[in-house]
């Protein structure tokens, strides 16, 4: 009896559960990898969307600071619509991207099967092309500066020994200087077309090709019958990538001609920069820039719904 009672029964020590399980550990090890680009998006993304949608309801000269920002509420986005020279630049916009785009397309296709069929220097080919894409805009428009000049450049000098005695002025015309934009564009994305033209055709298989060959198909019904559906994937990424990248296009609009002449060459994103950063008048520009946010949002959403429609 005495023995119970002078018994000490020792309880079992509970450790305290620790809060950094290893789960947590490599938790907040991930969120401090990942954390740098988050932050990123939000200051150079979010941030800049959000101030030019509070912008596009202001007027602010760019100059007066940040206490010059005044609210305006629609007046901007009512002025779109009496704006001359914004349709003048939607314009000119819309018949860059028409051109552009469709023939970019196809002679990248074009090229691409060609330099697909040759047995030898296919890796040389893709580099020659590529290498306009990946130059810089103001140097290649460097280059076509002096190949358009209306009197001593090489493009007139080859016109007239044509017979052509009154060639265009080409960059100095209102006539001519867009569609010589278009020209010089065309040669600088041509590169980017061909080498996702011949990624998609690495990936159609050459049996279908012995096959059809054996049904006695010649090499424009191979075309028709079995390259071009394969590629409608390839067709549908180039299609939306081109038209985005069409209504962006600025460095060379601002280096060859600076919107001129007479505003002939003036495009939407050049609008917007000479609104805001030459004018100072950045609660209009933001308003263009909203526009063309939903011109690009539109024009996604058709080629989408097409696509899913033919694929």
């Amino acid at each position: 009896m005495n023995l119970d009672m002078n018994r000490v029964e020792v309880q079992p020590k509970v450790r305290k559960r620790s809060f950094w399980t290893n789960q947590r550990r490599e938790s907040a090890v991930g969120l401090m990898f990942v954390a740098p680009e988050f932050l990123g998006i939000l200051l150079l993304g979010v941030f800049p969307l959000l101030f030019s949608l509070y912008l596009s309801f202001t007027e602010w000269n760019l100059v007066g600071g940040v206490k010059a920002i005044h609210f305006v509420g629609l007046d901007n986005f009512k002025g779109l619509l009496t704006d001359t020279k914004l349709y003048l630049a939607l314009k000119n916009n819309a018949l860059y991207s028409l051109v552009t785009v469709p023939i970019g397309m196809a002679l990248g296709l074009v090229l691409a099967v060609i330099i697909n069929s040759v047995v030898y220097l296919k890796e040389y080919f893709k580099v020659v092309f590529f290498i306009p894409y990946i130059a810089t805009g103001v140097a290649v428009a460097t280059v076509f500066t002096a190949l358009f000049h209306p009197s001593k450049g090489p493009v007139n000098h080859l016109l007239m020994s044509l017979g052509i005695s009154d060639p265009p002025k080409w960059l100095g015309s209102t006539d001519f200087a867009l569609w010589a934009i278009i020209i010089v564009a065309v040669w600088m994305n041509i590169g980017y077309n061909i080498v996702i033209y011949m990624a998609g055709l690495t990936n159609i298989p050459e049996d279908l090709y012995e096959s059809a060959s054996i049904d006695g198909a010649n090499w424009f019904q191979k075309l028709l019958s079995i390259t071009l559906p394969l590629l409608g994937p390839t067709t549908f990424f180039l299609s939306i990538t081109s038209i985005v990248a069409s209504f962006k296009v600025f460095d060379l609009i601002a280096f060859l001609t600076e919107g001129g002449p007479n505003n002939s060459t003036n495009v939407l994103v050049y609008y917007i920069y000479e609104e805001g950063f030459k004018n100072f008048r950045m609660g209009y520009a933001s308003a263009l820039s909203w526009v063309l946010f939903l011109i690009i949002s539109v024009v996604t959403a058709i080629t989408w719904r097409i696509q899913k429609k033919q694929f």
